[in-house]
């Protein structure tokens, strides 16, 4: 198979100095993979002439469809559409179409008058195709050039998505006859990703060439996926399926989810297959885990709340942890988190209470209790489980990997009480 290639140019200083960060390019490439194009490159410029020509000649030496956003706006900086305009050898000329969609916006939506600057917007390239934005007042362009296009959309989110949906994904569908590229991805946990990759090697020096695996690592979870392409669907689920099986039963240990979910989701499809509910306790996360819970879609099904009891205060007041204990054990122990799983869970009436306590760093650590230092408790209306965690980064990725480490340890406690 002929593979077709996709490249990404976003186009914008605030890119590159970190101020705006660029999403667009994972949902382009995202959709792109539904219709079988994966994509060659990402490329990121700021609004500066001879990096974006630069970019144009290299991703077309590489790429078959290059799809670009960025500086089609009204001001200065927006340089992109007359740059495409000298680059493909054509003149800027009014497009009626969008200049009456412009019109009736402000009159109708912005109600307030339509300036020089906006008028401009409804100027085109004359050897191009337009697509008319029903979302805003920069117009997309397509761009032939022999058996490659150049597509060029704005930089905002929802009017990339629209041009993309409406015009261009099937214009690349109608056109680009390229086969498919299927995905399976499965989640794990507690393995690091040499010790995973060592387990798995012979299977991933086995697979044949038209599937590739990939490791995913973040914040002590890995996620393995295979990607396959190929021209006869049904064939290529069958392999990928095959493989799939056996990186599961290779793994199964270690298995968290086997569907491209994020642990928080694991756990809440978890607690809604169960009919129960959790509620958090944090101290050294401050309300982290109780984000990422309740992030999901639906999880006031079953997410309650959170006492974020950062103070020894309030897990006294709160909590019911008592002086006696915070003074004998310290507030990063296992006699705390007990108490304040076991007291949130029954405050706010809940299957399970999850509580942390840790020191993050980079102060705070004693020879006893160095930074990095974490309790975790699971408490049920039966028990209470603990785990202490020694964590060796920096402050940031500290409170991330114990937000992880509860969430796992809150899945495994479900899936025990199930098969228990």
């Amino acid at each position: 198979m002929n593979q077709v290639y996709a490249s990404i140019i976003t186009i914008g200083d605030e890119l590159l100095i970190g101020q705006v960060i660029d999403t667009n390019s994972a949902w382009i490439a995202q959709e792109l993979n539904k219709i079988g194009i994966a994509v060659k490159h990402r490329v990121a410029v700021g609004d500066n002439k001879a990096d974006i020509l630069q970019a144009l000649d290299e991703e077309q030496k590489q790429a078959n469809i290059i799809l670009i956003t960025g500086g089609l706006g009204p001001t200065a900086d927006d340089i992109t559409k007359p740059l495409l305009c000298e680059y493909f050898g054509g003149k800027m000329i009014l497009h009626q179409p969008s200049l009456d969609f412009i019109t009736e916006l402000f009159e109708k939506k912005f109600k307030r008058p339509m300036t020089e600057r906006n008028l401009k917007q409804a100027e085109v390239p004359d050897i191009c195709t337009v697509l008319l934005n029903e979302r805003g007042t920069a117009p997309g362009m397509l761009f032939k050039k022999g058996d490659k296009i150049f597509v060029a959309m704005p930089g905002v989110p929802h009017e990339m998505k629209w041009l993309m949906q409406a015009h261009v994904l099937p214009y690349i569908a109608q056109h680009y006859q390229n086969g498919y590229v299927e995905h399976k991805t499965l989640l794990t946990a507690g393995i690091g990703e040499s010790t995973l990759a060592d387990t798995i090697n012979d299977i991933e020096e086995s697979l044949p060439a038209y599937i590739k695996l990939a490791y995913l690592p973040n914040y002590g979870m890995v996620r393995l996926r295979l990607t396959a392409y190929g021209t006869d669907k049904i064939l290529l689920l069958e392999d990928l399926q095959k493989y799939f099986t056996l990186l599961k039963e290779r793994v199964a240990e270690f298995l968290v989810a086997d569907e491209d979910l994020p642990l928080e989701a694991v756990v809440g499809k978890l607690l809604k297959e169960s009919n129960e509910t959790v509620a958090t306790a944090e101290s050294c996360t401050g309300g982290l885990i109780a984000h990422l819970i309740s992030s999901i879609p639906g999880a006031s099904l079953y997410f309650k709340g959170s006492i974020v009891s950062y103070s020894n205060e309030v897990k006294t007041n709160l909590l019911g942890v008592t002086t006696e204990v915070l003074e004998t054990f310290g507030a990063v122990s296992e006699q705390t988190v007990i108490k304040m799983a076991t007291e949130v869970r029954k405050k706010l009436n809940t299957d399970y209470g999850v509580a942390v306590s840790g020191i993050m760093g980079p102060d705070g650590g004693t020879v006893d209790k160095p930074v990095g230092t974490v309790w975790i408790a699971i408490a049920t209306p039966k028990d209470v489980q603990v785990n202490l965690f020694h964590l060796p980064f920096d402050r940031q990725r500290n409170v991330q990997q114990t937000a992880v480490n509860a969430l796992n340890f809150l899945r495994k406690k479900i899936v025990d009480n199930k098969c228990g």
